[in-house]
Formats: C-alpha cells, sequence, structure tokens
C-alpha cells in the first residue's frame, strides 16, 4: 500500500468514526427533545391552578437556554457574522 493509499484510508477510518460519534450525539440529543416535550405537556411538573412566580422565572430561565442554543445555530444575536 502506498503512502497515499495510507492517508486516504485512515481518513475514510477517521471520518467514520467522527460520524459514529456525531450520529450518537445526534441520538442523546433527540431523547432530550423529546424529555423536553414530555416536561412541557406535562407543565414542567408545576400544577396549573398553583403556578407562583418560582415557576415562571425557572422557565423564562429554561427558555434563554433554548434560545442561546438556537442563537448559535441560527447565527442570531450575539452568533450573527
Amino acid at each position: 500500500m502506498t503512502r497515499t493509499e495510507k492517508q486516504e484510508a485512515r481518513a475514510t477510518a477517521n471520518q467514520q468514526k467522527s460520524l459514529e460519534a456525531f450520529m450518537a450525539a445526534k441520538a442523546e440529543f433527540d431523547t432530550l427533545v423529546a424529555e423536553l416535550q414530555q416536561m412541557g405537556a406535562d407543565h414542567f411538573g408545576a400544577d396549573p391552578e398553583a403556578v407562583l412566580w418560582g415557576h415562571a422565572e425557572m422557565l423564562k430561565d429554561w427558555n434563554a437556554r433554548l434560545r442561546d442554543m438556537a442563537d448559535a445555530y441560527h447565527r442570531r444575536g450575539e452568533y450573527a457574522q
């Protein structure tokens, strides 16, 4: 096997390992998104008849974290180029 062929084989193996790691991380992400959707459907564990300011502030904090992720992906706000 020539040096070029060895380099190409290493590059191919590296790309395959990268893809496997990416797909594992995506599966974890998808699981977390499904959990977040269930949390929302369950009113984040809060009784709608007994919601207090602490519940609202907690949810606003969580929304800010999610918005930061969405902004980074879509290059909005501080992530705009």
